[in-house]
This record gives C-alpha cells, structure tokens and sequence, in this order.
C-alpha cells in the first residue's frame, strides 16, 4: 500500500518524503542522548562543574573536527558516485558510532569515538544535498523548511524520550537504541529511494573539491551566507552542551532532571516543526533579507532573556519563541545557498555549506563550556544573543536578495570564471 501511494507521486517529492521520514528516525536516534550527555560524562568519572561543563563542551564538539574536513568531500563524491550512496554510507557509519559510544570505559574514549562518528556519518548533508539535487529550484525553498521540521521533529522526540529512557534505565542502553534506528533508517533508504543515473558528468567539466571551494567564494552572496551560517549556529550550538546542567540547576530535584532537561529542550524543536514550512513559503515568495532580520532579532532576544530565567515554565516560554525563530534561519540560508548554485555543483556546494554548520558546532559547543567554566552557565546565553547582533549587522549590510525566477547573472559570471580556470 505505501509502495502504491508513492509510486504516484513526483519522483521528487517521493524523494523528499522518504528522505523526510528517514532523517526523522535518524534524528531522534541522535538527539535521544542530548538531554544526559553532561550526567553521562559525570558518571564516566568527571565530578568538578567546571570540568564537567568544559568536557561536555568538548564530548559535543568531538564529532565536528573530522566532519568539517570530510562533509564536502563526501559531497564532492556524492556529485560524482551518487547520493544516494553517501545517504547510506552516512547513516550506516552513525549506527556503527553509536554502538561504539555506549561502550565508552572512560570520557577520553568517549571523545574519541565522537571523533569517529563525525568521520564517517555526516547524514544531514549527505540527506540536504539529495534533496537539493533532485527538487525544482522554484521548489527548494519548501523542501528544504520541509526537510527541517524532520530535524526539529525528531530533536522534539528525542530528548523527551531520551531523558525518560535515562531515568529510568541509565545511560548505555540509550546509545544502542540509536544504533538500532539508524540501522533501520538505513534500511529504509536502501530501500525506496531512487536516484535518477546521472551521465551529464561524462560530457561536462570536472569539477574538483577545490574549484567548489572557488566557485563559492567567488560569490558574493553565497560567501555572505557562508559566513552567516558559521556566525548564527556558533549562537545556537554555543548553549547546547550546558543547556541540561542549567535546567540541573534550576529544578529542585535530581531524580528525574533528565526527564525535565530534555522535556524542555523539545519545546523549542516543537515550535521550529510548525515554522519551517511557514518560513519557507516566506522565503520563496518574499525577502530572504528580511526575513533573516526578523528571526536573529527575535532569537536573540530570546537566548537573553535566557540569562534572566529563574524557573522552569519561564524557560518553557522563552523556548517556544526562540524555537519559531530557529524555524527561520538555517534552512533560509541552506535554500539561499542552493538558489545560487548551478545544478552540476549543488551537492559539492551544499556540502561546503553543511561544513560551515559543522564549523559552528565545532566552535560552539567549547566556547560555551569554557565560558560556563570561567562566567557561570547564564554568561553562555548572553554570548549567543550578542553574536547573534553580529549575524543581523552582517545581514543588513551585506546580504543580496534572490531574484526570483532565476539564478540570477551572477550565478552564469561566477561559473563561467571557475569553468575557464578548471580548463
């Protein structure tokens, strides 16, 4: 019956929603340990609060380091041997990380096979850059916010889920419950996605890992927007690993702070679900300029007024409106991006894109255990809502609208001057 209803759809939009569900699953599996990764790293040995915070800052960022290396050329590889492939390739390599991580003897090890997860997973940009390749341009804007609220989606499952499954049953068996999802989302894409056999490759230039790196930062707006991706999720990821010890130290109890950490967190992916899609149908009928405005504006008001927060439902709240907000930033400039990229290059380019994400949650996550080290959990919040000041600076003065319709000239001059040099 699913294979009969999918079977009349656009090969595009089976495409998306396969991959939809798929990241869905893979998501959920993933973010299941973010509500008790600072208690798990606790209980690898880990007892001083600064250390804990600093080493959860450095456990969260483990995976990013090999990953900002490896995304583009995993993309390079998906414009050449399929994407398809690399979707496999990335969720499989997660499951296997996973298992590894709920074996971790100590928070060294731990770190270690973080490290190894980010080598050789990367399902998000391997997913983005399928969809990117295989949806209508005039279509992008919605796919791409569509393919969000799976992220935030399973971000909304996964932690209430998680820290229940970690009060309840401790924190090991969590990461073979991921293992086994990622594995059976691999399944599913092996399964029933279809990516059409590509032969344009033979008759046109080969593009290199480095004349994508070019053809990028040729362009102005999507250099711009590369750098505005880096700046706002060094924002957002900045808080994520001492998010769980600041609802610790707001909740009066320590028996189900797991449960309650991770209940919290989910409000804001509730809130990014329902705006995405709303976000995107903005994006692709009006000003991306303005729109990116509105949603660092209302973000970091939002991560501010964080820092003021002296109880749970006040938290509840702030989340929700900083989770609309969310909703409007990422898969904005992840559909900016593709619009200004010609269609040979998109999986390189949005793999270049994916790395400048990686990039941030590379930076992040330490900067923000060490500030909660040095200036107390609350500074952290107050970090992201100036750097996110900065992201609205950049926005207003340097970004370029899209013109809608095409590519724009500047998409034509930039290939043509990379394509000469590749010649």
């Amino acid at each position: 019956m699913l294979s009969a209803k999918l079977k009349e759809l656009e090969p595009w939009r089976k495409n998306l929603y396969i991959i939809w569900g798929a990241q869905f699953i893979a998501m959920m599996g993933m973010s299941l340990v973010v509500p008790f990764l600072p208690f798990y790293v606790r209980s690898l040995g880990v007892t001083h609060p600064s250390s804990v915070a600093q080493w959860s800052g450095l456990v969260f960022a483990g995976p990013f380091l090999p990953a900002f290396f490896l995304t583009p050329v995993w993309g390079y590889l998906g414009d050449r041997y399929g994407r398809k492939l690399m979707v496999v390739r990335a969720i499989f390599g997660l499951a296997l990380s996973q298992v590894l991580i709920g074996f971790a003897p100590n928070v060294e090890m731990l770190f270690f096979f973080r490290m190894i997860q980010g080598a050789i997973s990367g399902f998000l940009a391997a997913a983005l850059a399928l969809v990117s390749a295989t949806t209508p341009r005039e279509q992008s804007g919605y796919a791409i916010g569509l393919l969000q609220t799976a992220t935030s989606s399973g971000n909304v499952i996964g932690p209430l889920v998680g820290g229940s499954l970690a009060d309840a049953f401790g924190y090991r068996p969590i990461f073979f419950i991921v293992g086994g999802l990622c594995t059976l989302t691999g399944l599913i894409v092996v399964k029933f996605v279809v990516e059409k056999k590509d032969t344009s490759h033979l008759t046109r230039p080969k593009h290199t890992l480095m004349s994508n790196y070019a053809y990028a930062l040729q362009s102005l707006p999507i250099r711009t927007a590369l750098f505005v991706i880096l700046i706002s999720q060094v924002a957002v990821f900045t808080v994520q690993p001492i998010f769980a010890l600041f609802v610790d130290s707001l909740v009066q109890s320590e028996r189900y702070v797991a449960t309650a950490a991770g209940a919290i967190f989910s409000v804001a992916g509730v809130f990014t679900v329902l705006s995405a899609p709303w976000w995107g149908r903005r994006n692709d009928a009006k000003s991306y300029k303005k729109n990116l405005i509105i949603a660092f504006t209302g973000a970091s008001a939002a991560y501010a007024l964080h820092a003021l927060a002296t109880n749970g439902l006040q938290l509840i709240v702030l989340r929700s409106v900083l989770g609309f907000c969310l909703g409007g930033m990422l898969p904005a400039l992840y559909s900016y991006v593709n619009k200004h990229t010609s269609l040979d290059r998109r999986g390189g380019i949005m793999g270049i894109g994916t790395s400048f994400n990686v990039l941030a949650n590379l930076i992040g996550p330490p900067l923000g255990g060490i500030m909660a080290g040095w200036f107390g959990l609350r500074s952290v919040f107050l970090l992201s809502a100036a750097t996110l000041v900065g992201a609205v600076i950049v926005v207003r003065k340097y970004f370029l609208d899209v013109v809608q319709g095409s590519p724009g000239e500047e998409l034509k001059t930039v290939a043509t001057t990379v394509e000469e040099a590749e010649s």
